[in-house]
């Protein structure tokens, strides 16, 4: 399991994310919160970002994913089953 720290967002430098040694630029929820406004036409996708704000709120890669999609209007196939996996994964820590 990789350390966790906390450190401000680079944007407002408000904030404070939690990342680890990976992450070069932290980026708060609250910065990231107008990306991620936008309509998504696909079904199948509208029905794979349905998850609670919680989520989003709380990992930076699912609001990554979601902005991404929105400014490209398409997903990789890994990029779908990460997105997936993570999604499961934070459920079943929910439900303990």
């Amino acid at each position: 399991m990789a350390i966790k720290f906390k450190k401000k967002c680079w944007r407002c430098r408000k904030n404070y994310v939690t990342v680890t040694k990976r992450q070069r630029y932290a980026t708060c929820y609250e910065c990231q919160k107008k990306e991620m406004q936008g309509e998504i036409k696909d079904p199948k996708m509208k029905n794979m970002f349905d998850i609670p704000e919680e989520f989003y709120r709380n990992n930076s890669f699912l609001r990554d994913i979601k902005i991404k999609y929105l400014k490209f209007g398409n997903l990789t196939e890994n990029q779908i089953n990460a997105f997936k996996k993570v999604v499961k994964d934070l459920k079943k820590g929910d439900k303990k």
